[in-house]
């Protein structure tokens, strides 16, 4: 059943023209009753079939159907031919004209033509027997037809424009809700994207690290090669249990939902890092100013890995002899760091846009992750040589 008004809805002539056959048809049947000479009937049939016409032809021309209605009745008028069946036309055409919404100048027309068409009839063909009351009674009776199909047809064309509204604000909320839905998962992408270089680079750089170290001093002292090789356990044991975090947050969508939870670093483990990055072999001068306190998750994760990701590239580019220093400023508006190393510094292009090879990922990463809170950062080469990277995070995000 549904794929026959389907199929009725998609060939709209076609149902106007099974109706009109039918008006015909009835409006034929009184033809043959009223009229007994041979040219007034053949007049009449006329004049039926062209008002039978406008009826298929109302919704693919209705301005041009309007103005044939006009005419017939006119013509009506002028070759007395009663009214009839087929006038019915007139109705489906003033609804037509209003309802598919066309020229301004039509919808008028027909609605002062519909008001026009009975006293003009009942001037021509007067009801027997009625005064003057009864005929202005009749002519108000009969006028009611013409202009409620003015004013339905006015109301299916409101409904239709506001189904259509209704049809194009849920597109377009349907367009919006996916554009966030892509901005999220890219959001997230970069997120994840930023985590995994921040573990995977700084661990796999001690590692290195403490690997090299091993393997110098194997034969000579063997004591010194099993604290590097203990160092290298524990930091592959903490790396595996961010990368279980992590994958965890991506099978379940919520950290607490996973098998294990790992909270996320923080200030207070900003000695811990700089602890094991001298272990590993780096000088490092760690220095807190100001008073200590709580501050924004959002935060404290920031300037963890900020500091983590500084050191890296400290012992990745800095040189076998470079020196880092660290320092915390806690102001009464947020926290300032600064990291400062006296090695071999970076290439222009690692700094400033991340490079052409694919490297310099984490100054990016830093970027993006103070962008999130509301800070600045600027990294650079320092003036004396080596590098710099400083950074300003307030405790309410811009």
């Amino acid at each position: 059943m549904q794929r026959f008004y389907d199929f009725l809805r998609r060939h709209p002539t076609g149902v106007d023209s099974f109706w009109a056959v039918m008006l015909f048809g009835f409006s034929m049947l009184w033809t043959v009753q009223v009229f007994t000479g041979a040219a007034s009937r053949l007049v009449a049939i006329g004049l039926v079939a062209l008002l039978s016409l406008t009826v298929a032809l109302r919704r693919r021309w209705p301005e041009q159907t309007l103005l044939l209605v006009a005419a017939l009745g006119v013509a009506q008028l002028l070759l007395d031919v009663p009214i009839n069946p087929a006038d019915f036309a007139m109705l489906v055409v003033i609804y037509t004209v209003r309802a598919e919404g066309a020229a301004r100048w039509a919808s008028k027309f027909a609605l002062v033509g519909g008001i026009l068409a009975t006293p003009l009839s009942q001037l021509r063909w007067p009801v027997r027997g009625a005064g003057v009351a009864g005929a202005v009674f009749f002519t108000i009776v009969l006028s009611v037809p013409f202009v409620l199909s003015w004013v339905l047809g006015d109301s299916i064309r409101l409904r239709r424009a506001y189904f259509d509204q209704l049809e194009e604000r849920a597109t377009r909320l349907e367009k919006e809700r996916e554009a966030q839905a892509k901005v999220a998962v890219a959001a997230e992408r970069a997120r994840i994207a930023r985590e995994l270089h921040d573990v995977v680079a700084h661990n796999v750089s001690v590692m290195v690290v403490q690997a090299d170290g091993a393997a110098y001093v194997l034969n000579a002292a063997p004591d010194q090669a099993k604290e590097a090789l203990e160092t290298i356990s524990s930091t592959g044991r903490q790396a595996l249990a961010e990368m279980r975090r992590l994958l965890g947050v991506l099978r379940t969508g919520d950290a607490e939902e996973s098998g294990e939870y790992v909270p996320q670093p923080d200030v207070q483990q900003i000695q811990e890092l700089v602890e094991k990055v001298r272990e590993a072999g780096l000088t490092v001068d760690f220095r807190v100013e100001g008073t200590a306190r709580q501050l924004p998750s959002g935060v404290e994760l920031t300037a963890y890995r900020i500091v983590q990701e500084a050191l890296t590239n400290t012992r990745k580019h800095g040189g076998p002899e470079a020196g880092a220093s660290v320092r915390l400023v806690y102001f009464d508006d947020g926290l300032g760091l600064l990291i400062e190393d006296d090695g071999r510094g970076a290439a222009h292009e690692l700094y400033e846009d991340g490079g052409a090879d694919g490297r310099g990922h984490g100054l990016i990463g830093m970027r993006e992750r103070v962008g999130m809170v509301g800070g600045t950062l600027d990294a650079g080469p320092r003036p004396g040589g080596g590098f710099r990277i400083s950074a300003l995070l307030p405790l309410k995000s811009a």
